[in-house]
């Protein structure tokens, strides 16, 4: 999996800003991108249909792209999973997807789908399978069921202001070789929680790496091993600006007042999830 990717969250909602949407989803693949991150509650399979615009457009080596959605927890069961997954890869224009991710968990029993996924592995229409919004003990509990452990991914909200994870939900993974997907990276342009993009320590490192806060942000996801943030934009500008993110390494010394800024929690705190 590349270590950084973009998100569509809230793409394919209105259709007067699919052209824009098209356009960003295509920039970011011009410029290099090559995991996109989507779901088939993003605008009810529209921002599928955005990404899938978008990847005809760019016609990139479907070898080289690395795409992600997710299915409804009421269609995680045997019922309703192959159809869900087969609508997504339509909306794609795809034959199969890299990741396939349960949104978040609900009534179907976890046994269920896990058993689904595998049988989606072996007929070819995913690579791999994950989870998102998983705490400790949900990912405990996945680990019992048969075949569970063959869970390499958990997509949670994570950012500079949001730790909760790095309590014990973080470290269990790593241990375990399950890559973390950070959703939220730029706590919504900092709406989200503290106003990370204004916060001064943020800003003084930026100014030194000649950067922009939201670079430094999503440097310090991707300072750590297995952890990949997903940042979703509309513009340009932006698109690129966290393309370019990529590029920045911060020192101990970044990593040390970061860490004093947004310390880790020292108590198990609720998983956050928007």
């Amino acid at each position: 999996m590349p270590k950084f990717g973009i998100g569509t969250w809230r793409m394919g909602e209105n259709e007067n800003k699919s052209s824009v949407e098209i356009n960003a989803v295509y920039y970011a693949l011009k410029n290099g991108v090559r995991l996109i991150d989507t779901a088939e509650m993003y605008g009810e399979g529209g921002a599928e249909i955005i990404v899938g615009e978008a990847l005809k457009k760019a016609n990139v080596d479907r070898k080289e792209l690395f795409i992600v959605s997710k299915v409804y927890p009421h269609n995680a069961g045997r019922d309703n999973l192959f159809t869900s997954l087969k609508k997504s890869l339509s909306r794609l224009g795809l034959d199969y997807l890299d990741m396939y991710l349960l949104h978040w968990r609900g009534r179907v029993p976890l046994r269920e789908t896990v058993e689904c996924m595998e049988e989606a592995k072996k007929e070819g229409l995913i690579k791999d399978w994950g989870v998102s919004n998983f705490d400790i003990d949900d990912m405990k509990e996945l680990e019992s069921i048969k075949n569970g452990d063959k869970c390499s991914v958990n997509q949670v909200l994570y950012h500079l202001a949001s730790r909760g994870v790095d309590f014990d939900l973080a470290s269990y993974m790593l241990e375990r070789n399950i890559v973390l997907m950070a959703y939220c990276p730029l706590a919504q342009a900092g709406n989200l929680g503290n106003d990370i993009l204004n916060n001064s320590v943020i800003k003084n490192i930026a100014k030194k790496h000649n950067a922009t806060s939201s670079q430094i942000a999503l440097a310090f996801i991707m300072s750590f091993d297995k952890r990949v943030p997903i940042p979703k934009s509309s513009s340009e500008k932006h698109v690129l600006e966290n393309i370019n993110s990529q590029n920045i390494i911060l020192d101990k010394e970044d990593i040390e007042l970061l860490n004093k800024e947004f310390p880790k929690p020292n108590r198990k705190m609720p998983l956050d999830i928007v």
